[in-house]
Order: structure tokens, then sequence, then C-alpha cells
């Protein structure tokens, strides 16, 4: 077999990268191995084109945004965080700037940038890059990695192997769980895998009907509740109604815990609500109603909330509260004007699940972290294999986190697998 590499990095993607970068940095001989014909392919169209490279918030409000299991990255932090990846990008000639919620885009706006700037550093460090070219196994002797061996059958020796091959999500750039058979060979268990970040599926017939679809909200709450009417995570934000359910970027966020819900209560349909005027309680909220009711006490209510309310909603908001839309503001009973302030702060929606994993921004679930050493993102089954990205049990709400993490986590597994090599 041959065995001229220190390292071999399996998987182009953000982590596999960083991962070459650190291991390559740190004196290793390695080899980087993708199945697609480019390198970068997931990183290529992140943040919409532009590659949201990070996010600028101090490393425990990070790990706040990174629901699944984030505190498990304080040791990878250390060796490599967000300040260090904006450090590292800028480096190579990739100004960047600030955006809302701290998050960092580089200032030319092109992910194909970043992409360039990275692979350019890969090959800088004398790395050597295999594409159009699957792993169908990592082989494993007496305990202890061995090498890989390639769909040719060519078997390929080293002494550490970092799987980076990413989670189920979005498919279409090369992650199709490859890695997890992988991960089971040498032991490891691999936790249920779901979509998180994913738009959410309602059959509510005036979803179905499609009379609110496109029509977005902003800066809105919507809220998860359980079956004892219990809050479990409230997002505020801006959303959007879809022909099947809601998306948008606070529906992404809420969609794993919608998920929990549903396995721990063991109901199909849960409880969303949406808060329209997140600034004002619900007395203010019945106080401002009254105020613009009374501006126009003459003129149908239909007409008088266009100003207040988006005006395809108003049907829908008249008609759960059994209002009779030509009704005028001097004639609205109490109840009436109560019942619909009740409604624009908790205007519930019923939804039943997820779009698909393939359909995910990123995949919950993967390899056990208890199986991991935070440290080094080492097994502690099997002596020389690594692990980084989204083929870990962590996952993170879009902003910028979970590229974050794998951007950390590569780097982590990269330059200990380097220095595995030298034991």
């Amino acid at each position: 077999m041959s065995s001229n590499y220190d390292v071999i990095i399996i998987g182009g993607g953000p982590s596999g990268l960083m991962a070459s970068v650190a291991a390559a940095g740190h004196g290793a001989a390695v080899l980087l191995i993708d199945k697609g014909a480019k390198l970068g392919r997931k990183l290529g169209i992140s943040g919409g084109g532009r590659c949201n490279v990070t996010n600028i918030k101090e490393t425990s409000e990070l790990i706040s945004h990174i629901p699944g299991n984030g505190r498990f990255l304080y040791s990878a932090f250390d060796h490599f965080n967000n300040q260090d990846i904006i450090e590292f990008f800028e480096n190579l000639g990739i100004a960047l700037k600030e955006e809302d919620n701290g998050r960092m885009f580089p200032v030319s706006d092109k992910a194909s940038s970043v992409v360039s700037a990275l692979i350019g550093k890969v090959r800088s460090l004398g790395v050597e890059i295999i594409t159009d070219s699957p792993v169908t196994e990592v082989l494993y002797t007496n305990g202890a990695v061995e090498g890989v061996r390639l769909s040719s059958g060519k078997k390929l020796g080293a002494r550490s192997v970092v799987i980076a091959t990413g989670g189920k999500s979005v498919p279409q750039t090369g992650s199709t769980g490859d890695g997890y058979p992988w991960a089971e060979a040498a032991g490891h268990t691999i936790t249920e895998l779901f979509p998180t970040e994913v738009p959410i599926l309602s059959q509510e017939e005036w979803i179905k009907s499609g009379e609110l679809q496109g029509l977005s909200l902003r800066d809105v709450i919507l809220t998860v509740w359980n079956p004892k009417g219990k809050r479990v995570i409230a997002h505020r934000g801006d959303m959007i109604f879809t022909h099947f359910g809601l998306s948008g970027p606070i529906a992404l966020r809420c969609s794993q815990f919608l998920r929990q819900v549903q396995r721990k209560s063991g109901t199909h349909t849960v409880e969303l609500s949406i808060d329209l005027f997140p600034d004002l309680n619900p007395q203010e909220m019945e106080e401002q109603l009254q105020n613009k009711l009374e501006l126009e006490p003459k003129k149908a209510i239909r007409n008088s909330l266009k100003g207040l309310l988006p005006e395809r909603m108003i049907p829908l908001l008249l008609a759960k509260t059994g209002l009779d839309g030509d009704t005028t503001g001097h004639h609205l009973p109490k109840t009436g004007l109560q019942s619909l302030a009740a409604l624009l702060k908790r205007m519930p929606v019923q939804v039943h699940g997820t779009r698909s994993l393939a359909e995910a921004f990123v995949t919950g679930g993967g390899v056990n972290l208890k199986e991991i050493d935070p440290r080094t993102m080492g097994s502690k089954l099997m002596q020389g294999l690594f692990f980084c990205g989204e083929i870990l049990d962590i996952h993170g709400y879009t902003g910028g986190y979970n590229i974050t993490a794998a951007f950390s986590t590569g780097y982590t597994a990269g330059m200990h697998a380097a220095g595995l090599h030298g034991e």
C-alpha cells in the first residue's frame, strides 16, 4: 500500500479545506480527496452566494446560537475561533465587512473569492489534491487507521485520516452522508439524523389555499409551544408564508424545536404562534386598535385596519375573530376589539413537520460527541481517526454559526492529525 502521506483528509468542503491548511501548516504531508470535480462547493453557495464566513459575536453568544451541542466547541475555539477566521482570510487578501447580527461577509460579496483564496492557500502549503475520486472505505487495522480505499480500488496509506464529508443536507454539493458508515465501521454511533434550519409544513386551510403565499412579515416573533401550553422557544425577526407553510429566518430557527416537541410529546401537530406587534403588550395593542378605529368611526373596520396590518392578512384575521369586516369602528363591540387585539399578539398556526433533510440548510445529528475528544476532534475509539464539520452531532442557526463550527473543528482536527504522525 502506498504510504506517502501523514494525513489524508476526505472532503473538500469548509472543514476539510481548513483541516488541510492546519495539517500542512503543522508540517504534515497531506492528501485532500474529494469525490466531486470542484472543491468548496457548499462554501460557494453559502450566504446566498456571498459567503457568510463567520459571525463576530463573543464566544458565549456564538455558543448560544449553536443549540445543537455548541458547548462542545469551547476547546476547538481555543485553537481557532471567529477572530482567527477573520484574521486568516484578511491575511489572504479577503477584506471582510460586518453586516446585521454580527455576520461577516467578504467586501466583494462574492463567495468565489473566498473559495479561491482558501484553495489557493491549501495548494501553497503543498497539499496534494485528488478530485473526482470517491473514497469507498476507510481502512483500520488493530485499532488504528491504516489509510483509505478509492473507488478505483487503489489503497492509500496514512497514519491519520480526517473525515470531513459533511452531513446529508444540500446533497447537490456532495453532502450525501458518505462518512457515517466509515464512522460506524470504527465503532462509532450515529445519533438520529434530522433536518434543521428548514422550512416548516402546515395543513391549515388558509395555508393550503395560498391566500397568504409569498407574504413576508418583518420584525415579528414566532413561538413554539408544547402541548401543555408552555413556551419552548421564541425567535424575533422576519418570516414568509409559503404554499406549504412557513419559511424565512425565524421559521428556520424554530424548525428543530418543532421536532423536539413532536418527539417528546408524541404529538403530530404542534402549535406555533405569531406576535405581529412584539413591542406592544396586550393592553397597548388593544389601545392602539381602539385609537385607530376611533379616528374613522364610520369606516368599515376592514378598511380602517389597512394602515396597521398587511392588507392580505385582514380577511383572515377578521374571520378568525368572527368579525364582519363591514362593521364600522363605531359599532365594533368591546369583545370584538379584545379578540382582535389578542389575535394580533398570538396568531396560532398549527404545524405538523418540516421539509426533508435534503432540503435543509443544516443536518442535525451525526457522530456521537461522547466518542470524540473535544480538544483534538480525534476518535476515542480508533487511533488516528478524526472528524470535523457537519458530520459531527453539532448544528447551529444560519448566520455564520455553522461555518464557524466547520472552520474551527476543521482546524483543530487538522492540527492534531498532523501532530499524531510525529508520535
